[in-house]
Order: C-alpha cells, then structure tokens, then sequence
C-alpha cells in the first residue's frame, strides 16, 4: 500500500461520502483484435457466427432486463432496452454483412472496425453528454467480440466484500449486473454527469465521483479511499487526521440527510410567512423520475438539447425525430403529475454541436449560430420540436421557454413560429392546449437592460446565471485562464438581476432563475431579498435550499440584497455574504 496520501479531483456525479479498500477494475476486454482474410467458402460459417454471438448477447440482455424488471428500475431498463435495438437492428446486421463480403475479413474483425468507426465518429462531437453515447457501442460490440472470441466475461455480480470500485470507465451493463450491496462508491477516469454511469449510480444511491483522468494510474488494488461525491474529491490513502476529518463529515452528511427527509413534504416558507417554489433542473427524461423524492415542485428547467444529442446518428437532420420527441416530454409530465414541467426549446450551438448540421467552423462559437438563432434558421426543425411540445401538453402542466433571446424581434418571430406550429397541429387534428405560458430566458445583458420591454410579450422570466455572468463579464467559463472572474456576485450581475425581477414584477409577470446561483444556499438568501419568486437547480440541491429559507425572514434577505446592491467589487460582495451567512445561515 502506498504511504503518501494524494488527492484527485474530478466530477462530483452522486452525491455521498464513501470510505473503503479500492478495487481496481479492468473490465471484460476481448483484447488486440487483428484483421485477416479469409476464403470465399467460409464468408457463410463466419456470418452464422456473427448471428450466433448476436443472438447469444441478445438472450444475455434479456435475462438482465427480467431482472431489473423485478427491481423497478425504469433507467435500468432504458439502457438495456437500447442496447437490445442495436443488436437486433437490421440496418447494423446488413452493415456487417456488406462489410464481411465486400473485404473477406474475419468477422471479429469486421465487427470490431464497424462500431470502432462509429465510436470515433461520436467521440469527436465537442459535446460531452453525446460523447458518452459511445459506451453505449463499446457495451454492445464487446458483448457480440467476447462470445465471438470465447472469452469469459469477467463478472461484479460475485463480489463478497466492500470495495469502492475503480476502473477507466465501466460500461453500462457492469454497473447493471455489479453486486450493488458491496460496491460502496465509483470512482472513474473517464465519464460526466449525463453518462449512464452517472445515471445509475444516482439511481441505486451510489456515491460517485467520474472524470478523474488518472484514477486508475495513481490508484493500486487494497488502496484506502475517500470519496466525497459532493465535492468531486477522492483521497488516496489519507492520513489518520484525514481520515478522522471524513469520518465526521461522512457522519454529519448522513445526519443532514435524515433532516431533510424529515422537511420532505413541508413548504418552502420563510419565518415570516413568505412562499417560495423550488423547481429541478433536468437534461433527459430519465432523470424526472425521481424528482419527488427531493421535494421538487415541478421542473423549471428541461434542457431539450441533450434529447437531440443523444440521438443524433450520421444524419443528424432525423436525430430526435417528433415522435421521439413527444415520447420524451410525455414522460417526464406524467412523471411530474400535475407539477409544471418548462421546456426550454434546444439550445444547440455553441459548445453544444449537432453532427451533420453544425458543419462550419465558427471563430466565435458562443456569440454565434446557438439556441433561438439556431432555432429560427432552422424552421422547420424548430416547429417540429414546437408541434411536440404542443402534442404533449395535454398530458400535463408544459410552459415553453425560449433561450438566448437578445431583443423583441427575436421573441416575437419565435411567438410566430409557435402559432404557426399550432396552425399545423389544427389541421392535422392533433389536440393540444391552447393557453401555454410563454417565456423567455434572461441569459445576455441586452435582454436585461430591456427586460421590461420583454416583459409585455412573455407570461415569465427565467434567470440563466451562467451565460448572464459570461456574457456580460466577457469570460469564457470554460477556459482555465480566466473561469476565476467568472464571478455570480459581481456588482454587475446582481444589478441585472435585480433590474430584471423588477421589470417582471411591474408587468404582473413572475422572475424564476434556473442558473447556477439559485442552487447555492447563500446566494438563495440574496435572491430571495432581490425579489426571486421561483428557483430552479438540481434536485439534489432542493432539500438544503428548503432548509435555508425556512430558517429565514425576508426582511433580513432585503437588507442583505440592499447592502450587496452597494457593493463596489465582487470582493467586497463575497465577505459581505460570508459575514452574513455566518450569522443567519444553518451551520455545517
């Protein structure tokens, strides 16, 4: 064991604390697979083989998906249910067969270079969350390689100790068939929040922490780890006082826990009578499922996009088609009941790129083609996400939302498109609702400073903190350099804010925030002084943030708010609210 503790730091995807012996994992590899030509009269035995290795690992899938039928597990059976299209999808099957006739190569061969293909091409996408759709393929083709290969599939179903798991990156149905009892934490080289690793760790209450990068190069089987799945930290063998430290904070993250289920189902009502609303942010259906459990009082945020990415193939034009897409929205308003479900229409572009339809290069990405620019030149791609969303609001509580909207003529061509999508779903005799709130996304310091302008066409506001701070901070957030003045409380932004609530109120219109901020329990306070009606943040956020307004009085947060409007630098903001947060706020 090694006796110098070292710290990594990756992204913090489940939240928990988990302390054990490492286990470090190398999956189940078919190894180096080289090419080969074969005879003309074997192209037949070799094609029964690749349907025999296919049917094999499609019964596998199968017998998984009886088991996590008995568990209730809806992402479970997603993963699996996808998995099993692509194993049985004609089109992929007549590929491998084209392939194999056409070079006379062995059929592992032909398999592996078909979905390595496929795989590059999705990794090259600059979007994180379409990126990790490559495990997916990797999962599949290993599955179809190993029975190919006879190689024995190496199992976490037989664990018999607790371990936290360590590997490069686990595909989807290790994580299924893992002894779940034994695996304590994930820590992962490789992987983001949207993964299905992710997905299913938040599912089974598994703190994990993925994009470590060099988890599996610094850390040595029998190694004492520390995982902190709300910080993104892992400990490698940390010292006795370090350890001490974890322990207690691992106590008091249980204790905290047990607290706020104790709030579940109470209001978020300050102590002097005032309600708020507290939303979840999602970005795929999946995650609606367990928004109840948080307390979460509909969705104030959908992210659309990442439907598109996920499903985006080589044509990208048909990725998420508006079946697909109508299927999704349904799902999560069912999810959520009677709850308010806000679809924000996709905010493609940027750092966010479609294959196949961002085909330039574009010098300045995040003041270019993005979100409602993309959405009005692409017309018809635009009402057909519309007509969805119009289709699927009968089945519940859906508002619409319009990003990166800069002025009025953009709002008002984007409510033009809106009524023409209805026009078509008339004529097609397809019911939906006709009074749908309307709103707009306050993200770029134009449509702050005419906020009030706006006011008079949209039904509500929605703060987006993180392009609003970027844009009019001139920072990009995701460059290292300079991400430090990236910065929630300068002077500047909670002015915008601030001139942004106002103009809703003075329209009769509510101010909701769906950025960053409105999920910090200190900034909370700020809002609730400046105004803020309604905050959307990620559901894990929602029981802490419950608990801090609870235990304050609005008049507090307004003097609070008011000091902070007078604040010269986001320096002298920050040691305001420490100072205040640690007069007012709950103690850790």
């Amino acid at each position: 064991m090694k006796n110098t503790a070292k710290k990594l730091l990756g992204s913090a995807v489940s939240p928990g604390i988990a302390i054990g012996k490492a286990l470090l994992y190398q999956g189940s590899d078919p190894g180096e697979i080289a090419p080969h030509r074969i005879q003309t009269d074997q192209l037949d035995a070799e094609l029964r083989r690749f349907k025999g290795a296919c049917h094999e690992a499609a019964q596998e899938i199968r017998d998984l998906q009886a088991q996590v039928e008995q568990e209730g597990s809806k992402e479970s059976q997603e993963i699996l249910s996808a998995h099993l299209m692509m194993i049985e999808d004609v089109d992929f099957h007549d590929q491998v067969e084209g392939r194999l006739k056409e070079t006379e190569q062995n059929i592992e061969w032909v398999v592996y270079d078909i979905s390595h293909s496929l795989m590059q091409t999705i990794l090259a996408s600059p979007d994180p969350a379409f990126r990790e759709r490559a495990s997916d393929i990797l999962d599949v083709s290993r599955r179809i390689l190993c029975r190919l290969l006879s190689v024995t599939v190496v199992s976490l179903s037989d664990l018999d100790r607790d371990v936290i798991l360590v590997a490069s990156d686990l595909l989807p149905s290790e994580v299924l068939t893992m002894n779940r009892a034994r695996v304590k934490g994930l820590a992962m080289d490789m992987g983001g929040n949207t993964s299905h690793t992710a997905i299913l760790a938040r599912a089974f209450g598994i703190p994990a922490v993925l994009g470590l990068s060099r988890a599996t190069a610094e850390i040595q089987d029998e190694d004492l780890l520390a995982l902190n799945g709300q910080t993104g930290e892992l400990l490698i063998n940390p010292s006795p006082s370090e350890l001490e430290a974890l322990e207690k904070e691992r106590l008091r993250y249980s204790q905290r826990q047990e607290g706020l289920d104790r709030i579940h189902d109470l209001e978020a009502r300050t102590l002097d009578g005032h309600l708020v609303e507290l939303k979840a942010n999602i970005g795929i259906p999946e995650e609606a499922e367990g928004l109840l459990h948080y307390g979460a009082q509909g969705v104030g945020l959908f992210r659309s996009e990442f439907l598109f990415l996920t499903h985006a193939e080589e044509d990208s034009k048909e990725a998420a088609d508006e079946e697909t897409q109508l299927e999704a929205y349904i799902r999560v308003l069912k999810a959520m009941g009677d709850l308010p479900v806000t679809i924000r229409t996709v905010d493609l572009g940027g750092d966010k790129i479609l294959p196949g339809l961002h085909t330039a290069v574009e010098k300045n990405p995040l003041l270019g083609w993005r979100a409602i620019r993309f959405s009005l030149s692409m017309r018809d791609f635009f009402k057909t996400q519309l007509r969805a969303i119009l289709r699927a609001s009968v089945h519940g509580r859906v508002k619409i939302m319009f990003p990166l909207i800069s002025g009025l003529e953009e709002l008002e061509e984007a409510l033009g498109v809106l009524e023409e999508a209805k026009g078509e779903c008339r004529a097609k005799g397809q019911p939906f609702k006709e009074e749908i709130e309307v709103g707009v996304m306050i993200e770029v310091p134009s449509a702050a400073l005419c906020a009030g302008i706006l006011a008079k066409k949209a039904a509500f506001f929605s703060i987006g903190t993180n392009d609003l701070v970027q844009y009019t901070l001139a920072v990009d957030r995701g460059n290292e350099k300079v991400s430090y003045l990236a910065q929630g409380l300068h002077p500047a932004i909670i002015r915008l804010i601030k001139m942004t609530i106002d103009a809703a109120h003075a329209q009769g219109i509510r101010a909701a925030m769906c950025g960053e901020m409105a999920g910090e329990p200190r900034t909370a306070a700020l809002l609730l002084g400046l105004g803020l009606d309604e905050f959307s943040m990620a559901a894990s956020s929602i029981p802490l943030v419950k608990e801090v307004i609870r235990g304050l009085r609005v008049k507090d947060c307004q003097a609070l708010a008011a000091e902070l409007l007078q604040g010269d630098s986001y320096e002298a903001n920050r040691a305001i609210l420490d100072k205040w947060a640690a007069a007012h706020l709950p103690k850790e």
